[in-house]
Order: structure tokens, then sequence, then C-alpha cells
């Protein structure tokens, strides 16, 4: 997934809207020369560059995140549902039939979802797509052989977490195939957010017959509008036109250029100054993962026509900072919230880039919609944090003098690394906390945070969404049943309410994502009130395409440009 929970990075940011200016605001799209509106004059041909620093990585459907799988691989997948390509801003966040022909058909209480596919599909080799092949993508995205993916189809499937895979005959029986067009999948729990999860590539159609198991990925056969012609482990790929793929049988993508080529190892730098200068093959390219620099942001107000080549957006992410209870002193609440009063989210927002780059936060929630986003500051110490308030509470809990505590963080630059903890350290100093940094490398950092026995009172810490929605935000770091003790955990407050737990269910359960956002939203106010976290700010993106892209806009799904609408020009 693509959150900061797991020990990935969040890459990329997810409600873009194209800019006129530099508003960071948040909002629907702006209209640009890039952006608006689809120009189906210029949609045919051409080959689209991606130029990238990290590049692809694992090309597997059974291997890639839910917000991973949105960007490139959805070119070569289609799942049962995905987001809608068709819509910018909030609207983005809808899903929508993709290989099915609708979102899915739930039972009274939402524990068994039913699938039908559309006619015709075909694979790149021009047979047909079966239910069968759905069953068997998912299946294979069990076995130890293939690691990654998110761990929801374990949890939520019965017989799901025993499952080992396919690959010794072994079959999941929760998942059902009547017929050639129809999938049944038997849940453990009530579950809501199922037509969310079925847009991961896991559900991507795998026909047996052609699965090389961890070799696949060099090869991986296309349900969508690209197949793979090259794949040098993610680091370059050229997708090439699947000729069993058409326009009427796939609404959401309009699949403009010829061909589609990644190149990555790229210094971030180089990246920015290639799409700078635009020239050759590098205008019709755009930022596969890096946001623009100072040189682009010093460049922006004097240059018009270079605005209208850059995205701003929003990812649906949290950076906060985190409290373990277990830990003296912040098994105090007020402690907790002394802290909360005194932060400076100003400087903390300067450290990592200032306002083109971050937005100040005080919900744990993203302030998006379909997160169910509700305004709250229960601890109003403004921008610049309140140290006489903080003082005030702080002594209110037995710490008239002060108090001196540890803060743990990264110790390499970034969203957790040590310019935020200096911030954070000079905010608190003000309000009489004497803080002692400590850093540590960032795998070490990650598993000392993530696991409950050696988890620090104090630390930094981020979430991404897996997909728009409040569940896999609020449940895995506030659902006591999400404790693991083994690593990988993201419960810092080690919180096992049965309360908390009952309204996550109640939440769950609720089908209509309006009514599901509301309850999500209510739970996180309710949340925020115990200062479990204080959340930092909601990180901010800018990416630059090149002068020949055209209908260059990116989803509040993932935040990464929509590959399936982009032409060149």
């Amino acid at each position: 997934m693509s959150r900061m929970s797991r020990g990935r990075a969040v890459r990329a940011a997810a409600g873009f809207a194209l800019l006129a200016g530099l508003s960071t605001g948040c909002g629907g799209a702006s209209s640009t020369a890039a952006s608006a509106g689809f120009d189906p004059g210029g949609c045919q041909g051409g080959t689209l560059t991606v130029l990238s620093h990290a590049g692809q990585g694992a090309l597997d459907p059974a291997e890639l995140d839910t917000t991973d799988g949105a960007g490139l691989p959805a070119l070569v997948f289609r799942t049962l549902t995905t987001h809608d390509h068709t819509a910018e801003g909030p609207q983005s966040t809808k899903v929508v039939p993709d290989l099915a022909t609708n979102t899915g058909e739930p039972n009274a209480d939402a524990t068994v979802w039913t699938y039908h596919l559309k006619s015709g599909l075909k694979f790149e080799d021009g047979t047909a797509i079966r239910s069968a092949d759905i069953k068997y993508g998912i299946e294979r995205s069990f076995a130890a052989e293939l690691p990654g993916g998110p761990p929801y189809l374990r949890e939520w499937l019965i017989g799901g977490e025993q499952y080992q895979g396919p690959f010794k005959g072994a079959e999941l029986a929760s998942i059902e195939t009547p017929d050639d067009s129809t999938l049944v999948f038997r849940l453990s729990k009530p579950e809501g957010d199922f037509p969310y999860l079925a847009t991961a590539t896991q559900f991507a159609p795998v026909p047996r017959d052609k699965d090389t198991g961890t070799e696949y990925q060099k090869h991986p056969i296309s349900s969508g509008p690209y197949k793979v012609v090259s794949n040098a482990g993610g680091k370059s790929l050229l997708l090439d036109r699947n000729p069993y793929w058409s326009r009427e049988l796939d609404e959401q993508r309009l699949a403009c250029p010829d061909k589609v080529v990644l190149t990555s190892g790229l210094d971030t730098a180089v990246i920015n100054q290639r799409l700078l200068a635009g020239s050759g093959d590098d205008a019709r390219a755009v930022s596969g993962d890096t946001d623009v620099d100072a040189t682009v942001l010093a460049r922006l107000g004097g240059e018009p026509g270079l605005q209208n080549r850059v995205a701003t957006g929003y990812f649906g992410a949290t950076r906060y900072l985190a409290f373990n209870p277990k830990v003296k002193p912040f098994d105090n609440p007020a402690v907790r919230q002394a802290i909360s009063y005194a932060v400076d989210r100003e400087s903390v927002i300067d450290a990592v880039g200032g306002s083109t780059v971050a937005k100040p936060a005080t919900t744990f929630l993203p302030d998006q919609p379909a997160f169910g986003y509700q305004p709250y500051d229960y601890f109003p110490g403004g921008l610049a944090g309140d140290p006489v308030k903080a003082k005030e509470v702080l002594a209110q809990a037995g710490y008239p003098n002060g108090l001196t505590v540890t803060l743990s963080h990264s110790s390499t630059s970034g969203d957790t690394g040590p310019a935020v903890a200096a911030a954070v350290q000079l905010a608190l100093g003000k309000a009489g906390i004497t803080v002692k940094l400590d850093p540590a490398a960032d795998q070490d950092y990650v598993a000392g945070t993530q696991k409950p026995d050696t988890e620090p009172g104090f630390f930094i810490a981020g979430r991404g969404a897996d997909w728009p929605s409040g569940g896999p935000f609020l449940a895995p770091v506030f659902d006591g049943r999400h404790l693991l003790t083994a690593g990988g955990n993201v419960n810092s407050a080690q919180l096992n309410d049965p309360q908390v737990n009952a309204e996550i269910d109640a939440a769950g359960r609720l089908t209509d994502p309006a009514k599901a956002a509301a309850a999500w939203g209510q739970l996180d106010s309710e949340l925020g009130k115990q200062a479990w976290t204080v959340p930092l700010f909601h990180p901010v993106h800018m990416r630059l395409v090149g002068p020949a892209v055209k209908n260059a806009h990116a989803s509040q799904w993932n935040g990464r440009y929509d590959y399936s609408r982009i032409s060149v020009r």
C-alpha cells in the first residue's frame, strides 16, 4: 500500500487539480491548456514517456499496492471495478464498473458480494476472460512466493488467513465461480468497502496456463489497452497496444498514445530539468514520481506557460506525532493535550518545504469529502502553537516546572526526518517541554515504531490512503483487533476500546459511500478528543509535464497522473 504505516513512503498526491496559478487550496481541477476537458482530435498516436526516479517496481498484479495499481499498471490490468477515470476532482474517487457490469451486488449484511462480467472481454492473445481467471488471480496473491499487496483479502475472505495460494492445487472456497461470467465472494464480516478493494490489481484476471510464478511480472498477460513488450524489472518498461482491447468494451480508458515508455533511475533534479526544457521526446513526457523542485518553483511566477504545465494536488495522507500511552508520561491525556497546543505547524511545514508542499492538519482524516472529513480542532493553538496554553495544561497535568521527553524520528531527510523533529523540539521548548531527539536509520526506525515491544513513547509517523475511504485510514490505526505484535503495527496508541471497535464495525458495513463517509468522519471527530495523535500536515504535491502533453490530470484516488486519459501532440 502507499502508506507509511507499512514502511513505504507515500509517493504520490491524490486529488490533483491542474494549476492555473500557484493556489494550493483544495477543490476540483482548474481549467488549463493541459487539462481543460478531453480533446478527441489529438487522442490517437505518439509515444508518452514517463520519467521516474524509483521506477515501477513489481509488475505482477499479485504484488502491487492498492494505489500503485492505479498508475501505469491500470493500462495493463483491468479489474472488477476501478475509480472513475472520466471525472476530475472529488468525483474521480467514485468506484465504477470495469470488467464487471456494476460495482457489486451485496447481500443484506454485506457479507456476500456478487459480480457479473461484461461480455466480449479478451486477453492480449485473444482468449476470453472468464470468472475463473479472476478467481485464480486473487488466489495467487496469497502465495508466499508473491509478497506484497493489500492485507484485506486475507482478513476479509472466509478461510483467507489460512490459505497459502494455488501453486500446490488448493483453491479458496470463499470465491465461487458458478459460471464463466459470475463471481461470488463470501466474507468473514460485513464490508461495505468491498467495491473499493475490487479495484486492486489482485482482482485482475490471470490465465492459469500462462502463469510463470515469480517470473510472471516479466510478461504479465494484459487485459487492458496496452501489453508489455519489455520489462527490465520495472526500471524500464515499454508498453504497446493490445490489439484485442477496444474502447467499446472499456469506457474508462482512452488509451491515446500508441506506446508508453518508462525510464527510471533518474536523479530528481534531472527529471525536472528535462521537463523544463521540454525538447525532443521530453516534450511528450511526464514526471512519474518526482515533485517540482526549487528551480521550477522560482520560475513559475514569471512564466505563465510553465504554470499551465504544473499540477498540484493532495494525497489522502496525514503526517502526525504519535503517542504510545504505555510509556510515561504519555499515559496522561493532559500531557498529550499540552503537546497538541504547543506544536507549531507553521514551522513544521517550513521544515518540509513550505505551504506549496504541505497544508496544516488538525484532523486525522485527510480533508477530502471521500474520507468523511469533518473539521475539528480541539486544542487550538493557531499555526504557530500556543505555548502559554500548553504550559497551563501541563501544570494541570502535574508538571508545573515542565518535563523532558524523547522524540524518535528518522535520521534521513523527509517528512519524518531531522528537520521536522527539530521544528517540534523548538516549539515544545517554548512550552517548557525539553525534547531530546532520538534518530534512527529508516529501516530500523520503521521496524522499531511498528512493533509494540519496541515502540517508543513519542515519534513522527504518517498514514496514506489504501483507497479514498475512512475505513482503511482509521481501522488499522485505532482498532485493537488490528494490533500486530510481531511487527507492522500502526496502532501506536495500542488502543483496544470495545466502543471504538463497534463503531468501526458499524461504519464498515455501510454500503452507501455517503453514509459511510459520515460515520467515519464522526468517529474521527470522537477519537480526536483523546489526543492519541497530533496531526501536523497533509502533503501537497506538484508535478511537471512536457509542453506537448495534453489532457493531463490526476486522480484523487492516488494522485498520479491518470495515464488512461493523457494524449501527446
